[in-house]
């Protein structure tokens, strides 16, 4: 595979042929025959962000994107794969001083709010305990703490004696991005984080996610599968399939010309705001094959509209089709 993730100076997080398997409980015919079966939930994936920079990471329900940040977050352990944060693998016995920085610097901020926050603490206790758990402060000094943040985000203070479940979704999420805030991360996994609100609060959320970054200097790895979304807040896309990358440039580029028809699908899907337009959308042919039995060749073949004889027989590699635009498809390998 083409390499598309150098690690340069200004390179925050770079993730290196990262790639997950998880096995799959054998029948007993299985077990007899000894055959074993694996979910292939991501293969070979690469890619890097530099320093303040959002890069995109979008596709259809299922197809690796969470479990890519899970192996980022250290939350699963990659089948093979390297993750460097700063230059530094954060995947191998790291001294625990040195771990315990890596773990402030990389924060995450996931889809549903109301799951990742403790109904049991206030505000004030859920935003203060990564504070408190990497002996930042007092208990005066993080109480300060909290109130900027909270103001940050843009919460009056008399929420911080309030719990969760007293909370709209989008305060419930700001508190979230808070929290996320507190050790002033050098980077933040935005899993889906406006995908559970209503429109018109996902707005608002986007918007403290843009004055946020300016800010703190941040540097976000932007999990959707909202193209419009995407397009709003991201510098860089990749797009996944079925466990891998299969095509990855900047935004610009990616929506005013499209090479894998994939990701020409997913754009053909983007509503348009519009009741005197027509959408343009094309309805995928069949639905997306199981990660346990992928299909042989190009794994996006037995839905594409262009395939050829060569698509199922051989995987294309993710190559540059033009300056810092790749993409994995025979169409533009010469085949």
């Amino acid at each position: 595979m083409t390499e598309v993730a150098p690690i340069s100076k200004s390179t925050v997080l770079s993730v290196q042929h990262l790639t997950k398997h998880f096995p799959v409980s054998k029948s007993v015919g299985e077990f007899l025959s000894r055959r074993s079966r694996v979910i292939r939930a991501v293969d070979d994936v690469s890619f890097s962000i530099t320093q303040g920079m959002t890069l995109g990471l979008v596709g259809e329900s299922g197809c690796g994107k969470t479990t890519t940040a899970k192996m980022i977050l250290r939350i699963y352990t990659p089948t093979s794969g390297e993750v460097f944060f700063e230059g530094e693998s954060v995947l191998g016995k790291l001294p625990q001083l040195r771990k315990r920085a890596v773990h402030r610097n990389i924060q995450a901020v996931f889809q549903d709010p109301a799951a990742s926050l403790d109904p049991r603490m206030t505000v004030g206790q859920i935003i203060e305990e990564p504070l408190a758990i990497h002996g930042e402060g007092t208990g005066g000094s993080r109480k300060e703490r909290v109130m900027q943040l909270l103001g940050s985000v843009g919460l009056r203070e008399d929420n911080y004696h309030r719990f969760a479940h007293e909370l709209s979704g989008g305060q419930q999420q700001r508190v979230a991005i808070a929290r996320a805030l507190a050790l002033n991360p050098r980077l933040i996994v935005l899993d889906e984080p406006v995908s559970a609100l209503d429109m018109s609060v996902r707005a608002q959320i986007l918007n403290l996610l843009r004055d946020l970054q300016r800010t703190y200097k941040l540097t976000y790895l932007f999990i959707s599968h909202d193209l419009s979304v995407v397009k709003y807040l991201c510098d860089h896309i990749a797009v996944m399939y079925l466990g891998e990358i299969v095509e990855i440039c900047e935004k610009r580029e990616l929506f005013s010309n499209p090479l894998h028809p994939y990701t020409k699908a997913l754009l053909d899907a983007v509503p348009i705001p519009d009741p005197t337009k027509r959408s343009k959308r094309k309805a995928l042919a069949r639905a997306i094959p199981s990660p346990m039995n992928i299909p042989v060749g190009c794994r996006f073949h037995t839905r594409c509209p262009y395939a050829m004889d060569v698509c199922s027989r051989t995987e294309p590699r993710l190559l540059e089709f033009s300056r810092g635009h790749f993409v994995s498809c025979h169409l533009y390998q010469g085949n």
